[in-house]
C-alpha cells in the first residue's frame, strides 16, 4: 500500500465532528483524501473544518430526507467514498419504550442507509464506497435490547442486500463494539473509567477500543476493492467474554 493510499480522491464523512466520524476523516486527509465534512451542530462542525481544510462542509441532520437529498444533489462533483456514522442506539424496557425515540432509530439504521445508496447512485464512482457504521450490542438479549437486537440483525442484511442494488459502488457495514468516544462518555456519565477498567481487564486485546482503530478498519475497506457486502466487527474481542 502506498504511503497515501487515498490520494486524489474525495471521502464524505456524515457525522464527521466528533468520535468515529471525526478519527475516520483525519485518517484520510493523512492518506490523501479530500473530506467533505457534514454534522448536525454548526459549532462542532467549524471546529471540525479548522483542523481538516475540508473540500466543503454542511450542517443538517442526515435523518432529514430532503436536506439529504439536497446535499448529495449539491456536492461539488463525484466523490469515491462515503462514511455513515450516527447516534447512539436507543436502549428502553417495553413498559418504559418511547415510540418516538425508537423511530428516530428506525429513521438512523434503516432508512439513513437506503436513502444515502439511493443517493449516491451516479453521485459515488463505481468501485467507491458507502461504509455504515453501526454495533454488536443488540446481539446479546436481554430487557430493553428488542429495537436495538432487532436493528442489529437487519443492518448486515440491508447492507448485503443494497451491495447488490447500487453495484457496482461497493457497500459495507462496520459493527463497533464499544468505542471510547465523546458519545460513550456521556451515556456512561460517572460510570464511564469503571467501565474502561472493566474492558481493559476482560477483552482479549487488553485495552479499551479507540475511534482510531475503526477509522483504520475504515481505510482499509474504502482501499480494498474485493469488498462488498459485508459485515466487519471491530470489538477488541468482546463479543468473545
Amino acid at each position: 500500500m502506498t504511503a497515501q493510499p487515498l490520494k486524489g480522491t474525495t471521502v464524505v464523512v456524515l457525522g464527521g465532528t466528533a468520535g468515529i466520524g471525526l478519527a475516520t476523516a483525519r485518517a484520510a486527509r493523512a492518506a490523501g483524501a479530500d473530506v467533505v465534512l457534514t454534522g448536525r451542530d454548526p459549532g462542532r462542525l467549524r471546529a471540525a473544518a479548522d483542523e481538516l481544510a475540508p473540500l466543503a462542509t454542511a450542517a443538517f441532520d442526515a435523518t432529514d430526507p430532503v436536506l439529504l437529498e439536497a446535499f448529495f444533489r449539491d456536492l461539488p462533483g463525484p466523490v469515491d467514498h462515503v462514511l455513515v456514522t450516527g447516534g447512539g442506539p436507543y436502549y428502553a424496557p417495553l413498559a418504559e419504550f418511547d415510540f418516538d425515540q425508537g423511530q428516530r432509530d428506525v429513521d438512523a439504521h434503516l432508512w439513513l442507509p437506503m436513502r444515502v445508496a439511493r443517493a449516491a447512485v451516479g453521485t459515488v464512482r463505481p468501485g467507491g464506497t458507502l461504509l455504515f457504521v453501526g454495533g454488536t450490542g443488540g446481539r446479546r438479549r436481554g430487557v430493553g435490547l428488542s429495537l436495538i437486537g432487532a436493528l442489529t440483525a437487519a443492518m448486515p442484511a440491508l447492507v448485503a442486500n443494497l451491495a447488490l442494488e447500487v453495484a457496482p459502488v461497493r457497500v459495507n457495514l462496520i459493527a463497533a463494539g464499544f468505542v471510547d468516544t465523546p458519545l460513550s462518555a456521556r451515556l456512561l456519565g460517572d460510570g464511564l473509567e469503571a467501565r474502561r477498567a472493566e474492558l481493559r481487564a476482560t477483552l482479549p486485546v487488553r485495552r479499551v477500543v479507540q475511534p482510531e482503530d475503526v477509522a483504520a478498519l475504515a481505510l482499509h475497506v474504502m482501499t480494498n476493492d474485493a469488498l462488498t457486502g459485508a459485515t466487519f466487527d471491530v470489538d477488541g474481542g468482546q463479543q468473545l467474554v
